[in-house]
């Protein structure tokens, strides 16, 4: 096997998060300890999703606040906020602090549009007719500029504060984390914006199908209509990876018919947007090599997302953390930093 013009330089993992109902303390626990086996295995970032109504991470603003006082090194991300549901000024606020709390660690991932379960949450969220609010793309923009620490009103603008008159921006700033934000992007239009925006693009094993039924072309389309809107900003790709190396044999075939029964959703487009989902890759390090090696998109980005699945165990996810970390990663091109290759 070889792989040609891969060369990944990067490498995160993106977790669910996920807890039992009457015992969320114990998964948000374990998540974090998650995070924390990650950097010891030399993983560049660590990502957690946001999710309503789901027992698993409601808040990534928070969750990540605690793991930037579990972690020292490993870069934390958010992926995705859907910021429907978020204030714009008030999210800047609470990431510029947690960014600040990681010591400049932090990478912000959003999404646009109607969010999930907005029937629902919707009349829990905002006031009035919630219907007629703006969750367009101005939403994003609104929230980037919040973090760029300009002053509000003009020149002779102060406030009074307890430490004397002050001209008034948004605090804390976070140095450098407008450069920071990533956006995940489904569709041609939303990642031809992300690109003449200036922000970083996420693109995984879900995205609109536009001209084509075949996943790949689309991705491939995706990236493109990104760099040609000229930006020279980071893509990173994710992939659902699953090898089981190191795992006993009920494991392996839990893992297979995990894999199994997400098949059939990747043999067309679903539904009115004509979703696209790529293959789930299970397998040993050799046999999920073989298809990454297959994979035309990788060489096309050099940051690597690994995506664990939903509905595993702590141990499990640990696992697969580390089969991929010492048998895929480095086949790939992927060097770990030099202390911890020291310390392996």
């Amino acid at each position: 096997m070889s792989g040609g013009d891969i060369s990944i330089s990067h490498i995160g993992f993106l977790t669910p998060g996920n807890y039992p109902d009457d015992d969320p303390l114990s998964g948000l626990e374990q998540t974090l300890q998650q995070l924390h086996y990650g950097e010891e295995l030399g993983f560049d970032s660590a990502w957690v999703r946001q999710r309503h109504l789901e027992p698993g991470i409601s808040s990534a603003s928070a969750f990540l606040a605690a793991a930037t006082q579990r972690t020292s090194r490993i870069e934390l991300g958010t992926a995705v906020i859907p910021i429907g549901y978020e204030s714009p000024y008030r999210l800047a606020e609470d990431l510029a602090t947690v960014d600040v709390l990681s010591r400049g660690r932090l990478n912000i991932g959003v999404s646009a549009g109607r969010p999930p379960h907005a029937e629902l949450i919707g009349p829990l969220a905002f006031d009035g007719d919630w219907t007629s609010y703006d969750f367009s793309h101005d939403r994003v923009l609104r929230f980037a500029d919040n973090l760029r620490g300009s002053y509000l009103g003009d020149d002779a603008t102060f406030i009074k504060t307890p430490f004397g008159p002050r001209r008034p921006r948004l605090q804390p700033y976070a140095n450098g984390l407008i450069d920071r934000i990533w956006y995940g992007g489904g569709s041609q239009r939303s990642a031809g914006w992300a690109g003449r925006n200036g922000f970083n693009l996420l693109t995984g094993n879900v995205i609109t199908g536009e001209g084509t039924d075949d996943f790949f072309v689309a991705q491939s389309t995706l990236i493109k209509t990104y760099r040609d809107s000229g930006t020279q900003r980071r893509v990173a790709l994710g992939r659902v990876i699953v090898p089981f190396d190191s795992a006993d044999a009920p494991t392996r075939r839990r893992y297979r018919d995990y894999a199994d029964g997400r098949h059939q959703r990747t043999l067309s487009p679903q539904g009115e947007r004509r979703t696209l989902f790529a293959r789930d890759i299970v397998g040993t390090s050799e046999e999920i090599l073989e298809r990454l090696f297959a994979d035309p998109i990788l060489p096309e980005v050099s940051e690597l997302r690994l995506e664990l699945p939903y509905e595993f165990e702590h141990e499990e996810y640990r696992q697969i953390l580390h089969d991929f970390a010492t048998r895929i990663a480095p086949e790939l091109g992927w060097k770990a930093q030099p202390e911890i290759r020291a310390a392996s």
